[in-house]
């Protein structure tokens, strides 16, 4: 199958994207990955991508896409793919569309995660990490520490991300609102939009999301 995963931040698209894409045998192609892994790699694309980050611009959507389609090629990809971060707006989409249509190939399903705002907000804004190591979060409603400000793993203190505050959120809430929640206008005129309702249990999200599938 070749799915799309879209959702506002905070929906939790990377945790289903990874189950999803297992419980599929298909590779999960987040955006993060493919800027880290074509930068690692000094690919030309990486090259051009990292020299836009670094001045602090906004990567052109031509690089996003012509990585996007080089990882689509890869072999593990011939018999599907998850894309997740990507499509992130209709121009993309459109591209991601013109590609799959020159290789005879076309999308199954577009899955919508669907997160009321204010859940959003708590679920990252409640968010703590880490100083000594950024891989220890906890929550202070979903996951809390066993002592209030300290890591459980190594006793390092937990502090709020800057991107993490609810200021940060609602701003990166709004640029969703305006750049990629169109692509769902987009695909749904296709007839490809299959909403699901992301709160909840993970692998309860897991399962609406497969069942909806197993009906395309």
């Amino acid at each position: 199958m070749r799915i799309v995963l879209v959702g506002p931040p905070g929906a939790g698209k990377g945790t289903q994207a990874a189950f999803l894409a297992k419980n599929l045998s298909i590779p999960h192609i987040s955006t993060g990955d493919l800027f880290r892994a074509n930068i690692s790699q000094g690919t030309e694309l990486g090259k051009q991508a990292k020299a836009f980050m670094d001045a602090g611009n906004l990567v052109p959507d031509e690089v996003t896409i012509g990585m996007a389609k080089d990882r689509m090629e890869q072999p593990d990809a011939e018999n599907g793919f998850l894309l997740d971060g990507f499509p992130r707006n209709v121009a993309q989409a459109e591209a991601l569309d013109a590609m799959l249509e020159r290789e005879g190939m076309k999308l199954d399903a577009v899955l919508d995660l669907e997160v009321p705002e204010d859940e959003v907000v708590k679920r990252i804004a409640g968010r703590r990490t880490c100083r000594n190591d950024s891989a220890h979060t906890f929550h202070v409603e979903y996951k809390k520490p066993k002592a209030e400000g300290v890591c459980d793993s190594c006793g390092g203190e937990l502090y709020q991300r800057d991107d993490d505050s609810e200021e940060t959120v609602r701003k990166r809430l709004e640029v969703y609102h305006t750049q990629t929640e169109p692509i769902i206008d987009y695909y749904k005129s296709q007839g490809l939009v299959v909403t699901i309702p992301a709160l909840g249990k993970v692998e309860d999200v897991t399962e609406r999301a497969m069942g909806a599938l197993r009906g395309k």
